[in-house]
């Protein structure tokens, strides 16, 4: 099938799967007139990727991650490892994100949103 066509059934836009192919991590084969021409396997690599960006997984380690999905001499603790540390990261980012809801939300409070000029939250976002 057609990268198109890939794409449809990926959900991947061709940009992607170009890219992907580009960074070596699909090859997909080539016809006689150079289109490329995807397989099943392709296709359950590029949802396999797509599932994998969609939870946060870096392009490399999506390589990694695809490297010991098709190896079979693998250890669950080498998956393990990755997701525990990609669970690390979106972790420190879900702190980092209520840490600065409860700041924003503490500004918006403290701001009366009337008529007068004096703004709590620009005095907080302006000073050094």
């Amino acid at each position: 099938m057609n990268i198109s066509d890939a794409g449809k059934r990926s959900g991947l836009p061709p940009k992607t799967i170009r890219f992907y192919e580009e960074i070596g991590l699909i090859t997909p084969t080539r016809r006689e007139n150079g289109y490329r021409d995807f397989s099943e396997e392709d296709l359950h690599k590029l949802a396999f990727l797509r599932r994998s960006r969609a939870l946060g997984f870096s392009t490399e380690e999506c390589r990694q991650l695809i490297g010991l999905y098709t190896d079979k001499s693998r250890a669950s603790a080498d998956v393990k490892s990755l997701a525990s540390a990609q669970l690390e990261r979106i972790d420190a980012q879900l702190a980092e994100l209520q840490e600065m809801r409860r700041t924003l939300a503490h500004l918006v409070s403290a701001c009366a949103g009337d008529a007068r000029p004096d703004c709590p939250i620009l005095s907080d976002l302006a000073r050094e």
